[in-house]
């Protein structure tokens, strides 16, 4: 059988092209990876509105663990002040609206089967923890009329949280463009100022010892 010569000039046009494809791919997935992981992109002009957080995230982050310790630090925070939904009394409202108050936002939906397992945890926790320094801030992202996820909620037994809603799912929506929510229940912990302290997707057993003390760590200094 012949020898066959590959003549390098002739094909170096194509192995250049080859190798800058190859490249352009990996900054891509680089891309991808680092939002699916809550991390901004450099030159953001989010990453300096929250970086009093920095002290915050480092406070909580060693109470990441055992039953919770899926949630990732924010790296870095970013404000969540504009993300809105429906409140108990059906009006327009903003996690601005929350200032003072240490927030576990939690997103869920009657069709998925994690969330309402979850559903008693995040009660629990409420009436545990719940105060004018920390509030869960459920809010239901069925389609549709409130009918449904209240009679759930009903038929469980929930007393402790609050009736929150968004069924256009647009606070899903844009956690999911912040690289922050890929799927349901999807949860962020969120500092007084409105801004993210750690974020995770799936469920966690939020009446443990273990969310308990990682809600003490982010809790706000008493004045």
């Amino acid at each position: 059988m012949p020898k066959i010569s590959w003549n390098w000039l002739t094909y170096k046009p194509f192995a250049l092209s080859a190798i800058a494809g190859i490249v352009a791919g990996a900054i891509v997935a680089l891309y991808v990876i680092s939002g699916q992981d809550g991390k901004l992109l450099a030159g953001s002009t989010d990453e300096a509105t929250c970086t009093a957080a920095e002290e915050k995230i480092a406070a909580v982050e060693p109470a990441i663990q055992g039953e919770v310790a899926a949630l990732i630090p924010a790296e870095p925070s970013q404000p969540l002040t504009d993300l809105s939904f429906n409140g108990p009394d059906g009006e327009m409202m903003s996690v601005a609206d929350f200032s003072g108050k240490t927030l576990l936002i939690n997103l869920w939906a009657t069709w998925c089967a994690p969330c309402r397992a979850e559903m008693p945890a995040l009660d629990e926790l409420q009436a545990d923890k719940g105060s004018d320094r920390f509030e869960v801030v459920a809010v239901n992202v069925d389609r549709g009329s409130d009918e449904k996820p209240q009679a759930f909620l009903n038929e469980i037994g929930i007393q402790s949280l609050a009736d929150y809603r968004d069924s256009s799912m647009e606070i899903f929506n844009e956690l999911k463009t912040r690289g922050l929510g890929l799927g349901l229940p999807v949860t962020v912990l969120v500092d007084e100022e409105g801004c993210l302290l750690a974020h995770m997707n799936g469920p966690a057993e939020w009446s443990s010892d273990d969310a308990q003390q990682l809600i003490e760590a982010a809790l706000p200094s008493e004045s």
